[in-house]
């Protein structure tokens, strides 16, 4: 039994769409199809999410919605009159939509959440009847229904793990279930989102619930690529690779997943297959929980800008008891999160998203760190990027550090900062965001070009 996932872009149209039909015809053991809402049809187009965001905001605002509110209305109806459907299935969205909109709006954030989820509840309705249409035994399955339990977390939600044992009812439903993806319900049965690409989460979900053999995920590439095609002209694509270096690769900037999508089917060692919708013949990108390394110590490299860091330095630190807890500290007061932190002997360096701290904020955390911990030295760099270089074969690889820091030595890239990580699977640089193309593409050519993925 498979769950499969289809994202915006595979159901932006009636074309779209009959293709995913015919994906999920085509194999029977795809019994659980999560949709989500319509995606851009071409690269001016607004996705459906985003159309519901801005009606739900006007009518907050008591701001007249009825031209947005027709747009999202007619991304749907064009859809079904592209697949021959009537407009029985239009006007229950109308409905539906409306409903919502003219509800509730004494929780603003609840409100905004259910305007949201619609996006794919609404899509997921249309699909089932489409299938139906065509003759397929299919039916639309509620969130609620289906017993998808999450934390009251607004954008941000987590799994509830009695989810698990209630989702494996769906295994006993006739024909094939139309999931949304997104969003489940709250203890209090209030609709509550997942981060954005939330689709991918229910997949990952709906796949350990119903402990699936494989969660299929669709989207619009023939698999997950070695680099970002945007910097590195028709880069390799990687054929396998472990959930520990796509959540690597997620985390450091790949857009494929989001980087916690995967950790339900991770968790039951579920395996995933990255395939195109428009090329479905294509094998895709597996991920599994372990794989043969047979591609060299690097599987891929990710990239990510939007980073500063706070050095400070002092003599004999390493000595001093309770100092990284009290840096840590500071930054805890001025509510600052950090993704990374190299240390030496006599310094410590930590990575912080950029866009956490303003002028002001850095001026008094400086100061701070200065006259609580008597610092030599405290210095702040800016407009950072981080280079990811991911892979299991690291760790049984000699020589990885010294060819990438030769590449990047050959394209006269300067290193700000280098850090391994203790799980020996992945390997990151720091450099300025100017360079970052460039050292992408040192890096690529070093340890891809000549050699099979």
């Amino acid at each position: 039994m498979k769950v499969v996932k289809f994202g915006g872009s595979s159901l932006a149209s009636g074309e779209q769409v009959e293709k995913v039909y015919n994906i999920v015809i085509s194999d029977p053991e795809r019994k659980i199809v999560v949709v989500s809402a319509p995606g851009k049809r071409h690269p001016d187009d607004i996705k459906v999410t985003d159309l519901l965001i801005s009606c739900a905001e006007k009518y907050l605002n008591d701001e007249n919605a009825s031209d947005v509110f027709e747009t999202i209305i007619n991304r749907y109806k064009s859809i079904a009159e592209e697949l021959g459907l009537s407009n029985e299935i239009i006007q229950k969205i109308r409905e539906d939509l409306s409903s919502l909109l003219n509800g509730d709006k004494s929780k603003p954030e609840s409100f905004m959440e259910a305007v949201k989820a619609s996006g794919e509840d609404n899509n997921a309705k249309l699909v089932a009847a489409f299938f139906e249409y065509k003759g397929l035994e299919a039916q639309y399955i509620n969130p609620k229904e289906a017993g998808l339990l999450v934390s009251n977390e607004p954008g941000n939600a987590q799994v509830l793990p009695e989810s698990y044992g209630r989702l494996y009812e769906l295994r006993n439903k006739s024909g094939i279930v139309v999931f949304p993806g997104f969003f489940g319900y709250n203890i209090d049965g209030d609709v509550v989102t997942f981060s954005r690409s939330g689709s991918d989460i229910t997949g990952s979900i709906l796949a350990n619930g119903i402990k699936a053999d494989l969660y299929e995920n669709f989207t619009d590439v023939d698999a997950v690529y070695a680099v970002n095609p945007n910097i590195v002209n028709q880069p390799k694509e990687i054929r396998e690779l472990t959930y520990r270096e796509m959540r690597e690769l997620s985390y450091a900037g790949f857009s494929v997943f989001h980087d916690e999508a995967l950790i339900p089917a991770f968790r039951a060692e579920i395996p995933v297959n990255v395939k195109n919708t428009n090329n479905p013949e294509a094998p895709g990108t597996k991920i599994v929980n372990i794989r043969k390394n047979t591609n060299g110590p690097v599987v891929g490299i990710a990239s990510d800008e939007g980073f500063c860091s706070i050095y400070v330095s002092k003599y004999l630190m390493n000595r001093e008891i309770g100092f990284g807890r009290k840096i840590l500290f500071i930054l805890e007061e001025f509510g600052l999160s950090y993704e990374h932190i190299p240390s030496g002997i006599d310094d410590i360096t930590i990575i912080l998203r950029q866009n956490q701290i303003d002028e002001k904020m850095e001026e008094s955390i400086v100061k701070r760190i200065i006259e609580d911990l008597d610092a030599d030295e405290v210095k702040v760099e800016h407009n950072l990027a981080l280079i990811m270089l991911v892979g299991e074969g690291m760790r049984q690889n000699i020589g990885t550090m010294a060819r990438a820091s030769k590449a990047l030595a050959e394209a006269k890239v300067n290193i700000e900062m280098i850090n391994q990580g203790s799980s020996e699977v992945s390997m990151m640089f720091g450099v300025k965001e100017a360079v970052e193309k460039k050292a992408v593409q040192a890096l690529y050519e070093e340890f891809f070009v000549g050699v099979m993925v």
